[in-house]
């Protein structure tokens, strides 16, 4: 016999004629099935049903981090263009009774969603202990893989609400209509963190061996999962003396139990995070480049980058765990060109880059970019990390063919003012990516720059209609590297933290790292931010680190840059040409933000009606 094949449409088809039969030959009715549900005893008998069920679970990882409004833009990586409700997160805005963009679907770690798929967990798993088959699937494996996904997934949930609200209420069998009793309190961190870990074994074990379909959990995806979560625990957020001391909100918060440890061997913590990310990094199969013993060319370390985020040529071996899209469906993961590309090219201009992030880009070198170079200062451009060129598009950076036949000959992004020869006179006109665009004055740039990374380069998809298929990375395979060099810093390991952060450095074409101690953590930190720019790190990084005061807090720059001809020069339609222009470039802050760091945005808020329906839930410090 062939093996078992389930497929939810053939089912609901077959339910839908069986029910038109009888019904043909019974004028009785009243026992008709609804068409458009099936029975509880129905779905957990049916091996097709059984499977579609878990499947819907996944439903909560919603499109990854491609969502309109990026999670990026709540750090110092990039600003949201449009006026939806992103300031309440770069302004520290947020409360219990006004949870603002908490509360949006774009958030990935909202509170009722999270608990929502982590019921179905419950419910999938219960099942699972005992299952009752009609027909049992002949894939005696069948069973043990939905039960690793259903653990996989409720350690997933768990996790993002963790990341965001410290230790919460851990519910692991299905409530029903007949407890008296349906409220609950938050559990400790280090329980949250025992439970997440517990549920990572449990799927990792059961996965094992299995010929799992791309896009669904695997043995790796447990164990990168679980790496995260242990490299959090250990960090200075949630060592709580450690969290006091950079902290007064944390400090005077009497629940310190519930978002960290209050005491504890913190040493034994970063080396059960050295051991989970060492088990992920030995699962070489996910490894990209990772053996090189010296810089790649900059050209090359570009490309590289390029292929990872886009999942091509190889590069897409680095995703362990991801979403993918297909044309079938009409996902909000598909339109991420759309959502952020230029608007000289009709795209929206969503997550646009800030100039923080465009500065901690290094010199090719390995220096740290400045302002105050005269040399770095009117070439900005010029001699960076290669990975900048695969991730931001920056005024005279090649793009593709405009859909506008004949405005601009040469592709190239225009976010600067310049002057051209109009009629014989000398006269300033706007680019044609800028807000003063005479393709579109709108939808454009605040920032002076668009996102690059994960938008596919192919000159055929530049309209608004057109899908693209790059799959969003929820783990790949060098995050394990960073949680691995992270791990050794911290126990002093100093030359193994500094060989595996190379490796990543060497695939991007950049120079060795060599110092040692706070100065290599420095390092790793800006290592991390930029190989993981736009991937959903850094609004979790930089609260682990705790150094969210001096760069979420931070006010967000954007570029100011003009062209002026040289004496003697004409140019009738612009082009950026070094040779026919003078171009001079002013970081400066933006008044469309007023960003600001507060304490209690190291942990979101509870809602005030949750905390009305749950008497036992105590609130976040700050709030």
């Amino acid at each position: 016999m062939k093996p078992m094949k389930f497929k939810i449409k053939s089912i609901v088809v077959a339910a839908f004629l069986s029910t038109l039969l009888l019904s043909a030959c019974n004028q009785d009715f009243v026992n008709t099935q609804p068409l458009n549900q099936a029975s509880e005893g129905v779905v957990w008998s049916d091996g097709g049903l059984v499977e579609a069920f878990v499947t819907g679970i996944y439903g909560g990882l919603q499109q990854g981090g491609f969502a309109e409004e990026m999670l990026a833009s709540t750090t110092d990586e990039s600003m949201f263009t449009h006026p939806y409700d992103l300031l309440s997160m770069t302004e520290s805005l947020v409360s219990a009774s006004d949870l603002r963009w908490l509360n949006r679907d774009a958030f990935n770690g909202r509170w009722d969603k999270m608990y929502l798929r982590i019921r179905a967990c419950n419910v999938a798993l219960q099942h699972l202990a005992s299952p009752e088959f009609e027909n049992p699937p002949e894939d005696t494996g069948f069973i043990d893989r939905l039960k690793g996904e259903a653990y996989f997934l409720r350690a997933f949930y768990y996790h993002q609400l963790v990341r965001y609200y410290g230790g919460v209420p851990l519910i692991d069998s299905v409530y029903t209509l007949g407890q008296k009793d349906l409220t609950i309190a938050r559990n400790t961190f280090a329980e949250c963190v025992d439970h997440i870990t517990a549920d990572c074994d449990k799927a990792a074990a059961l996965l094992k061996g299995k010929n799992i379909a791309k896009g669904r959990a695997n043995e790796v995806a447990a164990l990168a999962l679980k790496s995260r979560i242990l490299l959090y625990a250990a960090s200075d957020l949630h060592d709580i003396p450690t969290a006091k001391s950079k902290s007064s909100v944390i400090s005077a918060y009497d629940h310190p139990e519930l978002i960290g440890y209050p005491s504890g061997n913190r040493t034994e913590r970063w080396e059960k995070a050295k051991a989970a990310a060492k088990a992920v990094l030995d699962r070489t199969e996910y490894a990209y480049k990772m053996d090189l013993t010296a810089p790649v060319t900059p050209e090359e370390g570009t490309q590289n980058y390029m292929d990872i985020s886009l999942a091509q040529n190889g590069g897409e071996a680095e995703i362990i765990f991801g979403r993918y899209f297909i044309d079938d469906k009409d996902e909000q993961g598909a339109w991420v060109g759309r959502n952020n590309g230029p608007n000289g090219y009709h795209n929206w201009a969503g997550n646009t880059p800030i100039q923080n992030l465009v500065d901690d880009y290094e010199m090719q070198d390995g220096t740290a970019f400045s302002w105050d170079k005269p040399e770095e200062a009117t070439a900005p451009y010029k001699n960076r990390d290669p990975r900048f060129y695969a991730s931001i598009l920056y005024d005279g950076a090649d793009w593709k063919p405009r859909p506008d036949v004949g405005v601009d000959p040469v592709n190239q992004i225009q976010t600067g003012t310049y002057e051209v020869i109009r009629s014989g006179q000398k006269v300033s006109v706007p680019g044609l990516d800028t807000r003063s665009s005479s393709i579109e004055n709108w939808n454009g740039s605040y920032t002076g720059y668009y996102m690059r990374k994960f938008i596919d380069p192919n000159p055929d998809i530049v309209n608004q209609t057109d899908r693209q298929k790059v799959p969003w990375p929820f783990f790949r395979y060098t995050e394990a590297v960073f949680n691995y060099a992270e791990a050794c810093i911290a126990l002093h390991q100093d030359g193994e933290a500094r060989d595996w952060l190379n490796k990543i450095r060497f695939r991007a074409g950049m120079p060795a790292l060599t110092e040692s101690g706070n100065a290599l953590m420095t390092h790793y930190e800006n290592e991390r931010r930029i190989e993981m720019a736009y991937e959903e790190q850094r609004y979790s990084d930089a609260r682990r680190w705790m150094i969210a005061p001096q760069t979420l807090g931070q006010k967000a720059q954007v570029i100011k840059i003009t062209g002026k001809l040289k004496p003697g020069h004409t140019v009738t339609q612009y082009r950026h040409s070094e040779a026919d222009y003078t171009y001079s470039y002013s970081a400066q802050n933006t008044d469309l933000e007023d960003r600001q760091w507060l304490d209690k945005m190291y942990f979101m808020p509870m809602s005030r009606d949750e905390m009305n329906r749950n008497n036992k839930l105590v609130q976040n410090p700050g709030y």
